[in-house]
């Protein structure tokens, strides 16, 4: 009985401080001290600086040649790749309108990596979940945004294009911090105390805003339209995803932290930046909006659940 306590314990301990901070956006919301305004810039404040800033910290403070899993690394890019790959294959045949495909092939398949899932590794392991999600992070978002911006284009008969592509990603803070933490990190070149203290101070407020400005963001009253599609990504995000994932990690030896971070990165809701993408590009706006509130709810029940499985069989 106590040991079970310890598994449940640790699987709140893990998704509890998310869903409060994200009920917490709920109520400010609805109060009126969260406004519009301050919901757009707070979430703007986090993409272009705090989150760049938290990552660039956490990567160059560590020692990549010794601390970053290639393997780990290697596995969760090629499982993401191939999980996209049998979702397109999926929804040829159980997805209708064709227009609507890519955004649930997108939903079902692209992580809130830099949010929510940070945030499960940060909750799970500490300073060490950190540093050996970051890295993971910068790479898996530059392979989901390639891969969000195919599925799309190709549902909606869109050509984006390789060097819009190419400029997205060039452009994209988290990478920016990540590339620019790199050569610090491998030199171990040492920066001056103000400029790190100041930073720390600007990483120290990613989190708690991100969690605020998205619970804040949410809307459940849009899940009454659409519901099939929503749920179907859903299944996908929260169930699919995470779980085959896991199994293939387990299968081929990972443990520890390591089957953690896969874990919970997988299990983390939709991308709050494929709706931004699905609208700037003409597709079903709401049924995106709809993925990602009913996985940020879902994925705190199923994130719990999958802590408890792995804990439980002293894999995590």
């Amino acid at each position: 009985m106590s040991d079970f306590l310890s598994i449940l314990n640790f699987s709140f301990s893990v998704t509890g401080p998310i869903f409060v901070l994200l009920g917490l956006g709920v109520l400010l919301r609805r109060t009126g001290m969260l406004t519009d305004g301050f919901i757009e810039g707070g979430s703007k404040l986090v993409f272009t600086l705090a989150l760049p800033t938290l990552l660039f910290l956490s990567i160059a403070k560590t020692r990549i040649a010794e601390s970053a899993n290639v393997g780990m690394i290697a596995y969760g890019l090629l499982a993401t790749l191939l999980i996209y790959l049998a979702l397109e294959w999926l929804a040829r045949f159980i997805v209708q309108p064709e227009r609507d495909r890519g955004v649930v092939v997108q939903g079902a398949f692209r992580s809130n990596f830099g949010v929510i899932g940070l945030a499960y590794c940060v909750n799970a392991y500490g300073d060490a979940g950190l540093s050996a999600a970051s890295l993971y992070l910068g790479l898996v978002t530059i392979l989901v945004n390639i891969l969000g911006v195919i599925t799309l284009s190709r549902s909606l008969h869109r050509s984006q294009g390789a060097g819009k592509i190419v400029r997205g990603i060039a452009t994209n803070p988290l990478i920016i911090g990540i590339l620019l933490a790199l050569p610090v990190s491998a030199l171990q070149i040492p920066l001056p105390a103000l400029a790190l203290q100041s930073a720390q101070y600007i990483g120290d407020m990613t989190l708690p805003l991100a969690l605020l400005c998205t619970g804040a963001s949410l809307n459940f009253r849009s899940l009454r339209s659409e519901i099939a599609s929503t749920a179907l990504a859903a299944a996908g995000k929260l169930v699919l995803v995470p779980l085959v994932l896991s199994v293939g990690a387990v299968a081929l030896g990972f443990r520890g932290i390591e089957l953690g971070i896969l874990m919970l990165m997988a299990s983390s809701p939709s991308a709050a930046a494929g709706y931004v993408m699905v609208r700037a590009m003409g597709g079903n706006a709401a049924l995106a909006a709809n993925i990602i509130a009913l996985t940020t709810l879902g994925s705190l029940l199923t994130t719990s659940l999958g802590v408890m499985l792995l804990r439980s069989g002293g894999l995590m």
